[in-house]
């Protein structure tokens, strides 16, 4: 059976390149980085030069590169690291409505223990909405938090633009989670102007275990997790050395092979936006067009008359994976609060389907994803009561207890020349 891997903005396959840096950190240089003997500071040099990687592909300072162990601590460090530090400022902090879990979490946590926090709204392609922005803004406000690209639909958002209005608004601090846009879009972050900035190993074809959080020189944090002196005492615990030398070459490798890999990412992503709507009745694009601010490698579709768990498992059998959102909710099979934020329809929204792919992936691929998806979609709508009542009727039925209603997609129609 043909395998497809099309859930890339979860994890990524590891590239050989990284994998041959990160071997003899196994079995032959593992000794301690925070040890004085000689074994340490070969440890030490690869950190160092993993760091140096990560800094220059985002145009950073490598001094203002911390490693973590994953994304979600990075952000957990910007958001509650930050707003400890900030808090004699003010205790307002601003993030939009349709960012990671992790971010959404850490903001929560903080509102128990006295902050507010205002959600930002976005508009049906994923864009926030900037006079929300400037509305929210305070002279209390010390964070805003707005991811760089969503992993959903692929919305980018214009993080320049967004953090000149926050310094012109007041003195708060701005982070972004560039997650799913570094090794994908060019990053940089000296020209975004951003005091924090969230990169993960994972979704770069580099190892699982790590990340980093681009911390601009000055700006104030407490770290999270007490201990030792690693990390420029912000992130304590013994570093894994093995992966951070396998982010790092990743980082040199993505800088080397961005635009190569966009372009041809970018043709697939086109390919399955445009030919499923022809083999699929009742199918709705979320985000922007391809023409407009979209990850080159994100593919998002709502499909109506279809219940998710069932098509992931008959996708599934057919050897293709894909997701229905955010890597952390996948399993609650539920229309996701990027979806809804949107302005998706939750009877249809609970159909939705997200394809991202990567530079592994094949034009056959995805031949075969358009072969055999739309065989799915049907068998499963032969099943459906609800379908079988609009090919009957013309009209939607609702699922639970109601009435009849006339169903209109303006949040998601596909343009005509998407």
């Amino acid at each position: 059976m043909k395998t497809v891997y099309l859930d890339n903005q979860s994890n990524t396959k590891l590239d050989e390149k990284v994998f041959e840096v990160m071997k003899p950190y196994f079995t032959q240089y593992y000794g301690n980085p925070q040890s004085i003997y000689s074994f340490g500071a070969v440890s030490k040099d690869a950190i160092e030069e993993a760091r140096r990687g990560a800094a220059d592909l985002i145009n950073a300072a490598p001094n203002e590169i911390i490693f973590t162990a994953t994304a979600s601590e990075a952000n957990n460090l910007a958001v509650k690291g930050m707003a400890y530090g900030l808090k004699d400022k003010g205790r307002h902090i601003i993030i939009s409505a349709i960012e990671h879990f992790s971010v959404l979490n850490a903001a929560k946590r903080l509102e128990k223990d006295g902050f507010e926090i205002s959600y930002i709204g976005v508009d049906k392609k994923g864009n926030v909405k900037e006079e929300e922005l400037k509305k929210a803004l305070r002279a209390d406000t010390i964070l805003v938090s707005i991811q760089y690209a969503n992993p959903e639909i692929g919305a980018i958002q214009d993080i320049k633009k967004l953090v000149e209005i926050v310094k012109k608004g007041g003195k708060a601090a701005f982070h972004t989670d560039a997650v799913c846009a570094c090794g994908v879009l060019p990053v940089d972050a000296a020209a975004l102007g951003v005091d924090a900035l969230t990169i993960s190993s994972p979704l770069m074809y580099g190892p699982k275990g790590a990340a980093a959080l681009y911390l601009k020189k000055g700006t104030k944090i407490v770290p999270q997790i007490d201990g030792g002196v690693q990390e420029f005492s912000k992130r304590a615990g013994s570093e894994n050395v093995p992966a951070i030398a396998g982010f790092g070459q990743a980082c040199k490798t993505a800088k080397q092979e961005l635009e190569q890999n966009a372009k041809q990412m970018a043709v697939l992503r086109d390919k399955l936006i445009s030919e499923l709507p022809k083999r699929i009745e009742h199918i709705y694009l979320n985000g922007a067009p391809q023409n407009e601010n979209r990850l080159p490698n994100n593919v998002n579709f709502s499909i109506e008359f279809v219940e998710g768990e069932a098509l992931f498992l008959l996708l599934d059998a057919k050897g293709i994976m894909a997701a229905s959102g955010s890597a952390c909710a996948n399993k609650n099979l539920k229309m996701s609060h990027v979806l809804d934020a949107t302005g998706v329809d939750t009877a249809v929204g609970q159909g939705s389907i997200l394809f991202t792919l990567s530079k592994y992936n094949t034009d056959e691929e995805i031949d075969y994803v358009l072969e055999e998806f739309p065989k799915i979609v049907q068998r499963l709508r032969e099943m459906s009561p609800l379908y079988s009542y609009f090919v009957n009727t013309g009209k939607r039925k609702e699922a639970g207890p109601g009435t009849d209603y006339e169903h209109e997609h303006d949040h998601c129609d596909i343009d005509e020349d998407a």
